[in-house]
């Protein structure tokens, strides 16, 4: 009886590790794996935002559009109006993509609409709009989500949602990282130099990992 209760043990034990290793898996594989198409020397890509991408709270080339360019090397424009609204992006977004067109684009907004207290339905409305825009042309798609200002920092679920629903990149991470550290911030809201650079490097990393 002993026998067969150790040998029960040790089978469940092995299930359990299986199991967990197969929960944890890669990154890439826990969000769905999505691709982009490899980006070549005369690659654009359009940073679009709020002031979180314009930089705010360091010097102009040290935000993070500024940094990734550095980190890609390719040209890297700085598409961010601070204390935009994410329904005037929304209007904004049309006339860059035509502008530019680039080969991938990076959006980073809904932030100021959040500090308002905005329905988060009304965000992902205008978010899921956005996203429409860049997928009616030959971009690819990076989402960075914005959290909550408080306890937790909690990145409000929408932005995830809409990545999945447009196949696109989602970095979900690192905005609570930076502001979670006081040292990598210039006021509560926005980040300093050595928080874009935090801010470039995971977005670099995560658009090199990620092309086909």
């Amino acid at each position: 009886m002993e026998t067969r209760m150790a040998q029960r043990l040790f089978l469940l034990s092995i299930v359990v590790c299986l199991i967990t290793a197969g929960i944890a898996g890669t990154p890439e594989e826990a969000k769905g794996g999505a691709k982009i198409m490899p980006l070549r020397e005369d690659s654009v890509i359009l940073a679009f935002g709020d002031s979180l991408t314009y930089g705010t709270g360091a010097p102009k080339d040290k935000s993070y559009p500024s940094l990734l360019q550095r980190e890609l090397k390719l040209k890297v424009i700085n598409a961010g109006v601070p204390g935009e609204l994410i329904s005037e992006g929304a209007l904004r977004l049309p006339g860059l993509l035509e502008e530019y067109m680039p080969s991938l684009v990076l959006i980073c907004h809904g932030g100021n609409d959040i500090l308002r207290g905005r329905a988060d339905e009304l965000i992902e409305k205008d978010l899921a709009a956005m996203a429409e825009m860049v997928k009616t042309t030959p971009a690819d798609l990076v989402i960075i989500g914005v959290p909550r200002l408080g306890l937790g920092l909690v990145v409000p679920d929408f932005y995830e949602r809409v990545a999945e629903r447009y196949e696109a990149l989602y970095e979900g991470q690192i905005l609570r990282k930076v502001f979670s550290r006081p040292e990598l911030k210039s006021d509560l809201i926005h980040p300093n130099a050595k928080g874009y650079q935090l801010m470039a490097k995971a977005l670099a990393q995560l658009i090199k990992s990620s092309q086909w």
